[in-house]
């Protein structure tokens, strides 16, 4: 009588459900720490984006404040050169007044220095540099003279320009007169020399006088 044993076979029918059982588990348990893994990782990509945008805003914000300070300082700049302009137009004012001080002092002397005898001034205005002077003498030669010795003093530029010259007839109390009046432009001297005379050859530099 054959006997065939059947338990073996039976325990690995048994077994095998159980394997199975266990694979599918690790599989969903793996699937599961895939899961988790990558939401733990979208969570941190989200954090680190966060901390990026944050640290951009701080810097546009730091940005915006340095350009309003860069804008204030800029403007600061700006006025300083307003009041330095100012203030170099003032010294500029200041100086040319200190140097027009003394031109009326000089333009009377010369006035008064290039008088002839017997003539007399009775107006004198002044219009910048233009210098009119009204006045009467005795002769048309002191007028003459009057109009050479301003442009001899190189305190008047030539032409000094006889503009009026009127007779004024004797009366009993007075003598014939000659009303003038005489028109130039004032500068200090040595500042423009004289023109020579017409036809005159200037003399040579490093030249002996004669």
């Amino acid at each position: 009588m054959i006997r065939v044993n059947l338990l073996p076979s039976e325990r690995r029918k048994a077994k095998g459900p159980a394997f199975g059982l266990q694979a599918a588990q690790k599989i969903a348990l793996g699937g599961s720490l895939i899961l988790l893994l990558a939401g733990l990782f979208v969570l941190w990509r989200y954090w680190a984006l966060g901390q990026d945008t944050a640290q951009v805003e701080r810097d546009i914000e730091a940005q915006r404040r340095e350009e309003q300070r860069l804008t204030q300082v800029i403007s600061e700049v700006r006025d300083f050169e307003v009041r330095r302009e100012r203030l170099q137009q003032r010294v500029s004012l200041i100086e040319e007044l200190r140097r027009g001080q003394t031109a009326p002092v000089h333009m009377l002397d010369q006035v008064s220095k290039s008088l002839p005898d017997m003539m007399w001034l009775t107006k004198m205005t002044q219009t910048g540099y233009d210098v009119t002077m009204e006045g009467n003498c005795l002769s048309l030669t002191s007028l003459s003279d009057f109009v050479t010795n301003l442009e001899n003093s190189r305190y008047f530029a030539r032409p000094v320009e006889i503009v009026t010259s009127e007779v004024v007839a004797a009366t009993a109390q007075t003598p014939e007169l000659i009303k003038f009046t005489v028109k130039g432009t004032f500068q200090m001297a040595g500042l423009q020399p004289p023109p020579p005379p017409p036809g005159a050859t200037p003399p040579k530099k490093g030249g002996a006088r004669g």
